[in-house]
């Protein structure tokens, strides 16, 4: 089959070398220069494991090609996917101009019958204004139709999200649509859900507002395992075995980021507020979230007369391990503040470095953990790459000039951490006062 993807983003790039992986005609079109030149050079502008051997194999075999020309993606593509940017406004709606101006121009180009499919995350009722949109600007009386496809791909497991999906959502009024969609989708013997066209679109929300409600929901409860002593990794197992609960998304820690949880859950309480609903459940959400990014900062000022001055080390910038996305990462506000007050940032991230001194020049980068550590006042954990977990702890503690730790994520043992001198801090958990390292 002929697939047109509309934005080789995140959820773009994934989409289509999926797609040409199970064997179709992958067009991905984009207006960005540079990368369209990364990509038409076989190679990945973003970090997400396995992509870009995925990227080159397809391009290789030529299943899968870059363009510019949204026309030719329409002559192209029987199945067109929508996988542009929808940025949040400052209120926390969503700025749909991009959605928009495609839709203008597949309606300036159809010539024959096309299926558009909304794979971008938008609000309830967008299919409804992107039909009314194509009827408006096609220049013939070409027939399509319009379906909703959400996304459910976490990054750093994309690639394997898409292959091995918990189900395929599939929001179409028309069975012609639905048919091609079903047909696309077969090869992942996957759950298919079939369903209108605003069911799909709130489906995507409502799950990303769920799991951020559940993430918010357990950093509540770490605050009250700090207060009085219990383990939240215990608390947390206890709640998680029950299975209509489950352990996923039950770490306590700084909070979530990237850009599907934030834009999200700001989006459910906007598309509510327009509907007269007031989504209390989900500002409270976001309010914690809020909150648990403050806690290591708070932290540091109840050890430290002033933070001006200090030499704080950041380990981990992507908002989670296996990517390098920087949008919403607790990393970056928690560094921002902290430049605020004066304090001297060095940081270190296998994948994400590069991008955040891009976006903040201030940062020392530092090319390992211990580079970053070395002499400093402070270590903060901001993202659980596995490589921390097996620091030399010894060696560590020799490095820094004042050993404590502010673990973000809770990825150690804090007996562990103690038996080395540390002073150790993490959310929801038993303080342990360090001790003298063991010789």
């Amino acid at each position: 089959m002929n697939i047109s993807i509309i934005g080789c983003g995140y959820v773009g790039l994934v989409t289509g070398s999926c797609l040409a992986e199970l064997g179709h005609n992958v067009l991905g079109i984009d207006n960005d220069p540079r990368k369209l030149a990364c990509l038409q050079n076989n190679s990945s502008p973003i970090y997400e494991p396995g992509l870009e051997e995925l990227i080159r194999i397809n391009c290789q075999e030529k299943r899968l090609r870059f363009s510019g020309s949204i026309a030719e993606g329409v002559q192209h593509g029987q199945i067109i996917f929508i996988c542009v940017n929808t940025p949040p406004r400052p209120d926390g709606s969503l700025d749909l101009s991009y959605v928009e101006a495609v839709s203008k121009e597949i309606a300036e180009n159809l010539q024959e019958y096309r299926l558009i499919v909304e794979k971008s995350t938008v609000p309830v009722r967008t299919g409804e204004w992107v039909s009314k949109t194509i009827r408006e600007f096609v220049r013939n009386d070409v027939d399509f139709d319009i379906a909703s496809n959400p996304e459910f791909l976490r990054e750093g497991t994309a690639i394997d999200d898409f292959m091995r999906p918990d189900r395929v959502v599939i929001g179409t009024d028309s069975q012609r649509a639905a048919s091609l969609l079903v047909s696309l989708y077969e090869p992942l013997n996957a759950p298919l859900l079939l369903t209108d066209i605003k069911s799909a679109e709130l489906i995507k929300h409502s799950a990303n507002a769920f799991l951020a409600m559940k993430i918010s929901f357990i950093n509540s409860v770490a605050q009250i395992c700090s207060m009085t002593g219990a383990d939240i990794k215990r608390v947390a197992k206890g709640i998680g075995l029950d299975k209509r609960i489950g352990l996923q998304a039950m770490e306590a820690g700084i909070g979530y980021g990237g850009m599907c949880l934030p834009k999200d859950v700001a989006a459910f309480i906007e598309i509510a507020k327009d509907m007269g609903y007031d989504f209390e459940l989900l500002q409270a959400t976001e309010k914690v979230n809020h909150q648990q990014r403050l806690w290591p900062v708070q932290t540091l000022r109840q050890h430290f007369s002033t933070l001006q001055g200090l030499s704080i080390a950041i380990l981990g910038l992507s908002f989670k391990p296996n990517t390098d996305d920087l949008r919403f990462a607790a990393s970056m506000e928690i560094i921002s503040i902290l430049q605020q007050e004066k304090a001297h940032i060095y940081a270190y991230d296998p994948k994400a470095l590069k991008k955040a001194c891009q976006a903040n020049p201030y940062i020392t980068a530092c090319s390992s953990a211990y580079e970053a550590c070395t002499h400093t006042d402070a270590a903060i954990i901001c993202t659980e790459w596995p490589e921390f977990r097996s620091l030399d702890m010894a060696k560590l503690r020799q490095l820094m000039h004042r050993p404590l730790i502010i673990d973000g994520r809770n990825i150690y043992e804090p007996e562990r951490i103690a038996k080395h001198g540390f002073e150790y801090f993490c959310i929801g958990r038993s303080h342990i006062p360090p001790v003298s390292p063991q010789n």
